[in-house]
């Protein structure tokens, strides 16, 4: 399979999911969590399908469409390993979803920051949130959702915390 085609495979599985996890979320309240503004894709369909929730956004740097930034009050910026053990400092509530999309193409690296973005992104999710990632990372308070039709197991994932 050509790269593009991969992409194009992923990106799909990425909105399908994340459209998803619409319904999963509908009788929970509180923010969305964005890890990985990248450039501003996936931030805009959150805005678009969830517009009526705050969401914050962490990154290193913004490398965004400038139309797809969001605010300062919105964007947490600086390495992930800093930032998101502290986030309830600008989080102001539990989270009903995470978007995480943190892979680098490097196994080791995405293994070891999926782990640790797991055992910090238990704290900050409220009963009943979705998880939707790029990589795996099942942690025992999370409860594995069925992926959308056409998403195969692997090219992403979701779960929900245990109520």
């Amino acid at each position: 399979m050509s790269r593009l085609d991969s992409f194009l495979r992923r990106i799909i599985a990425q909105r399908d999911c994340l459209n998803s996890a619409v319904e999963v979320i509908s009788g929970i309240k509180g923010p969305v969590i964005e890890l990985g503004l990248g450039n501003g894709r996936t931030y805009d369909h959150l805005r678009e399908i969830l517009p009526e929730r705050e969401i914050f956004v962490f990154d290193r740097r913004i490398a965004a469409h400038p139309d797809c930034v969001p605010d300062a009050a919105h964007m947490i910026l600086g390495d992930i390993r800093e930032t998101l053990p502290n986030a309830r400092e600008r989080v102001p509530a539990l989270a009903a979803l995470a978007h995480c999309d943190i892979g680098t193409g490097d196994a080791a690296a995405n293994a070891e920051i999926a782990a640790f973005v797991g055992r910090h992104l238990v704290a900050l999710l409220a009963p009943g949130a979705a998880i939707v990632s790029d990589q795996a990372m099942a942690r025992p308070e999370w409860e594995p959702l069925a992926l959308p039709a056409g998403v195969r197991p692997g090219r992403y994932h979701m779960w929900r915390v245990r109520p």
